[in-house]
């Protein structure tokens, strides 16, 4: 595979699911003794990482979950903080300052913080009562924070009882890593092709629904436009009808990411439509990624991840035909803002 290290890979994302593991467990035993509500609080990119989470809980719980915006939360507070809810924080840097701004401020509710970083010795990771720190970087961190936000829900659930598959579940995060290598092997070719058609693109719309929409949202705003300096516009699938299909017209690229849940038919519509009014349709679908060991109900839920896994391949493509580095920025963390 084109510039890339497999072991490097392997070892970040078993030392991810390692961590997702005991987060889990932490957040099973937290809910066991009384925490009252579940609260994910993110910047940028991490913060929607949270999401696929938080729906499922959303969906599934009784208990209260939230995914507030850092900078949000410390300007109009949340009347359900208190001293029995649990704060978890992601922060890949572990420098964020609006994440330390929001870790501080709702400390002085008596909320238990967790922090999920890929760097120790940091302000997000020496300032919560528990942190998990597992090495990433950003080609990395998606797979990561999907993995790590699933165990928490998965966790408090069981606590509840409203769920009994902790223990199977987190048995698949065994195999994940090798599974999740396997569909960026498969997806390569197509990976260089895509991003051969698109490196010459300067606007995308990008939809999807479910636990995939995340991603799609993720890649179109901290990807495409962050560090590639492509416009795009990230939409939900049920909001692509009342509105964005105005837009639509051959020349226009539409790319729909499809996962394998009750949603899915939302993300096919869209396609239906595009086809009929577009020849820039690009469509990545999490079930043509062949794996093993994982199962129909684990895939759904990690569907965001398989995507992401897949689109670091096309990511990977599309900085050295562009001749544009992820890394390349003209204002995040380079001015003051």
């Amino acid at each position: 595979m084109f510039n890339f290290d497999p072991d490097r890979f392997l070892r970040i994302e078993a030392g991810a699911c390692d961590r997702a593991r005991e987060l889990g467990t932490m957040v099973r035993e937290l809910v066991q003794n009384g925490a009252d509500s579940l609260f994910f609080m993110g910047s940028g990119g991490a913060g929607i990482l949270m999401q696929p989470a938080v729906d499922l809980m959303i969906r599934q719980s009784a208990l209260p979950c939230y995914n507030l915006l850092c900078a949000e939360v410390v300007v109009n507070g949340h009347p359900g903080l208190g001293e029995n809810s649990v704060v978890i924080i992601p922060s890949l840097s572990g420098t964020t300052k609006e994440s330390i701004a929001a870790l501080d401020y709702v400390k002085e509710y008596g909320a238990t913080v967790i922090t999920l970083v890929g760097h120790g010795d940091t302000p997000l990771a020496e300032k919560a009562d528990h942190c998990f720190v597992n090495f990433a970087q950003d080609d990395t961190s998606c797979e990561m924070f999907y993995a790590q936000s699933l165990a928490a829900v998965l966790g408090a659930m069981q606590a509840r009882g409203e769920r009994n598959d902790f223990d199977a579940l987190m048995g698949q995060m065994a195999v994940l890593p090798a599974q999740l290598l396997k569909i960026k092997e498969a997806f390569e070719p197509r990976a260089q092709a895509l991003a051969e058609k698109i490196q010459s693109d300067t606007y995308h719309i990008i939809t999807s629904a479910g636990p995939a929409w995340p991603e799609a949202n993720y890649y179109g705003m901290c990807i495409l436009e962050e560090m590639q300096w492509i416009r795009t516009r990230p939409v939900h699938a049920s909001d692509f009808f009342h509105g964005t299909l105005e837009l639509v017209e051959n020349g226009v690229s539409v790319i729909v990411f499809m996962g394998e849940d009750e949603t899915r038919p939302l993300a096919e519509r869209v396609v239906r439509f595009a086809r009929e009014h577009t020849d820039r349709l690009i469509i990545l679908d999490t079930r043509d990624m062949q794996t093993e060991g994982l199962s129909a109900e684990f895939r759904a839920l990690l569907a965001p991840a398989i995507l992401a896994t897949m689109l670091e391949r096309l990511s990977a493509h599309l900085e050295h035909l562009r001749d544009h580095p992820l890394e390349t920025r003209r204002y995040y963390r380079r001015v003051a803002y």
